[in-house]
């Protein structure tokens, strides 16, 4: 039994949290996995996992171990795709971040799509609105929704991104159509606290200036999706992701108030860490992705 294959081992082990839920993972016996692991030990001279009946840790020499056999098994992969795309044979699994307001919004069809179009490539797609650690934590790529300022990755923009202010023609009619921000003080509002700024809403004035209006409301949840639901049925203003609620726009069902002080300049990216050279299967995701939003433009 060679290294390499101990050490994937030990990591799926890790990835998953467990052994059975690693064997269930990646169709192997909780035995065999855990052969590959106390072999590893063995040959290291070091225990990497602490394991009880309940317990499930990584030891300080098992996290060490871990960030490095990643990268090791990471650059193997690379390489092996590296000639794969020389031959035109590109393969393997692909580990993706991406926010849940991108998946369950239509845009997420676009991984669907791609899913359907390369059947020799897996995608592991794992949805989470925190912005995770590409390296430390062993993904590939990420989506990303935002003002983009990290400059230690590499960030392709698949879509302009914005934020609109809506509520439903009800709601307007029954509280009269704001002509500023600081109008909604007092006025009901559907908070989403996804969002980073929770209740206290950005705006930029006239002197370009950004400044917050604090709001309040009946009802606060932490889901985009939610939030337009909730403001169709008149609970309320809300700010909502621009892709989110443009077909509501379109049908009537949301009016868009107050754009010219809604902040500009967000985004849609592909991003992914610094490295030697991209994995052919990485940059087959990546340019069908821009290719996709660009057809769908």
């Amino acid at each position: 039994m060679d290294t390499l294959t101990r050490m994937r081992g030990f990591i799926d082990v890790v990835e998953a949290e467990g052994f059975s839920a690693a064997a269930r993972k990646i169709g192997r016996s909780k035995a065999l996995l855990s052969k590959y692991v106390r072999e590893l030990e063995d040959e290291l001279g070091a225990l990497l996992l602490n394991r009880t009946t309940r317990q499930f840790s990584l030891t300080e020499a098992g996290h060490t171990y871990y960030r490095r056999a990643s990268e090791i098994v990471r650059e193997v992969d690379n390489l092996a795709d590296s000639v794969r795309e020389s031959s035109g044979d590109v393969r393997g699994r692909i580990k993706l971040s991406a926010p849940r307001t991108f998946a369950d919004a239509p845009i997420g069809q676009s991984l669907i799509d791609f899913a359907v179009a390369h059947p020799e490539i897996v995608l592991e797609v794992k949805l989470d609105d925190r912005f995770v650690d590409l390296v430390e934590e062993g993904f590939d790529l990420a989506v990303r929704i935002t003002r983009l300022e990290n400059s230690s990755l590499i960030a392709r923009r698949l879509l302009p991104f914005g934020i609109r202010l809506c509520a439903s023609p009800g709601v307007i009619q029954q509280y009269g159509m704001p002509t500023r921000p600081q109008d909604l003080a007092g006025k009901p509002c559907v908070i989403d606290t996804n969002g980073r700024w929770l209740a206290n809403w950005p705006f930029v004035g006239e002197n370009g200036q950004t400044f917050t209006v604090s709001v309040n409301g009946r009802i606060e949840v932490n889901s985009p999706m939610a939030a337009r639901a909730g403001a169709v049925s008149g609970l309320g203003w809300a700010v909502l992701p621009d892709f989110i609620a443009e077909p509501d726009i379109k049908a009537g069902r949301l009016v868009p108030v107050l754009d010219d002080w809604i902040p500009k300049g967000g985004g849609i990216f592909a991003v992914y860490p610094h490295r030697r050279y991209l994995p052919a299967k990485v940059r087959v995701l990546v340019d069908f992705l821009v290719q996709w939003f660009k057809d769908k433009g």
